[in-house]
């Protein structure tokens, strides 16, 4: 319980580029150190800047520090004097020639550090927490970000008992190796004690093992829609129905003339169902044959004289009604005389 990984080592080699990019093979103790002297100082000097990011890459005689900021204009200084000052701390610490790169990052709301550096100088303020997490969640959400996560930790509001309280936004796929997540950690340091700030962004998703992520919906993914066939449509997909009769083809549909039969009031037949039914004709009726099938049904109606009784146009057709079985009587008990107060012999006397 309670093994959390870090996002961005979780991810380097298979998606994500390591930020020290050089090989030592004896001398890596030594190097170690003063990439970290070198982070350390760019970190002070540069506090107030919103540096996000420091990468460094060694030749054999020349060392590139590149400085990814939210603010470049103050990292290069008045005509580049800030700039000049820090390169040459940088070769003192190195000893070889340093050369210096700034990159601008222009969205600042989607780097995790600088969230969470901003979420710190607000707890630094008293601000209350819960005000500054949701803030802060709402505003990356709205510069384009899928997911956001927000966690601090510590004496929160000055109480006795630390704590940790969170909030989150969207979606946060931590165990995606495929999801490109930032993470990026803050201290603020308040007068009760010092309050953890932790930040998970998710951006998108990798296309490619170059650390070049592509925003869901961008072009990759619209190549990767268009190369999938289009699902077939759910009629064409249903399988096709038998002929009911096994002796009969399957006729092909065809227009239907409405066909009155003699006096017939509001009766009508369709001409290939008509055709089909009395005739047996198996194959679609052109609109040729239509006075030929009008004359054989006519030819049809004199053999049969069952079709010639249709009722008239006034006349209506009385259904007969459906006997029903008769109900069985249950037999009625014979009723006992009424007692009479009269003896017999009146009885015979009447």
């Amino acid at each position: 319980m309670g093994q959390k990984v870090n996002p961005i080592g979780f991810r380097l080699g298979v998606y994500r580029q390591w930020d020290a990019r050089w090989y030592a093979d004896k001398e890596y103790t030594k190097l170690l150190h003063e990439d970290l002297a070198m982070r350390r100082l760019i970190g002070s000097r540069l506090r107030n800047a919103g540096v996000a990011r420091i990468e460094t890459e060694r030749s054999a005689n020349q060392l590139t520090v590149i400085i990814q900021t939210a603010k470049p204009g103050i990292v290069i200084g008045k005509q580049g004097a800030s700039v000049d000052a820090l390169r040459d701390e940088l070769e003192r610490i190195s000893g070889k020639k340093v050369r210096v790169t700034i990159h601008e990052i222009k969205v600042p709301e989607l780097d995790a550090r600088l969230v969470a550096e901003n979420v710190a100088s607000q707890l630094e303020k008293r601000i209350a927490f819960r005000r500054a997490l949701k803030q802060t969640v709402m505003r990356s959400m709205r510069a384009g970000a899928k997911g956001v996560k927000l966690e601090v930790s510590g004496r929160l509001g000055g109480a006795e008992m630390s704590r940790r309280e969170w909030d989150r936004d969207g979606r946060v796929p931590l165990h995606t190796l495929r999801a490109n997540i930032d993470f990026g950690r803050a201290e603020a340091r308040t007068t009760f004690g010092r309050i953890g700030v932790t930040c998970w962004i998710y951006k998108g998703d990798y296309v490619t093992a170059t650390g070049e992520p592509v925003m869901i919906g961008g072009p990759g993914r619209e190549v990767v829609e268009a190369a999938r066939p289009a699902a077939a449509p759910e009629r064409e997909r249903r399988p096709a129905v038998a002929a009911t009769a096994p002796d009969r083809e399957e006729v092909a549909p065809a227009g239907l003339t409405d066909v009155p039969l003699g006096d017939a009031g509001g009766v009508e037949v369709g001409q290939t169902d008509a055709a089909v039914a009395g005739l047996g004709v198996d194959t679609a009726l052109g609109e040729a044959d239509a006075e030929a099938v009008e004359v054989e049904i006519a030819e049809l109606d004199e053999e049969l004289p069952e079709l010639e009784a249709h009722p008239g146009t006034d006349a209506k057709v009385e259904k007969l009604p459906v006997k029903k079985p008769a109900a069985r009587r249950r037999p009625t008990p014979a009723k006992k005389p009424a007692p009479s107060g009269k003896p017999e012999v009146e009885a015979e006397e009447d």
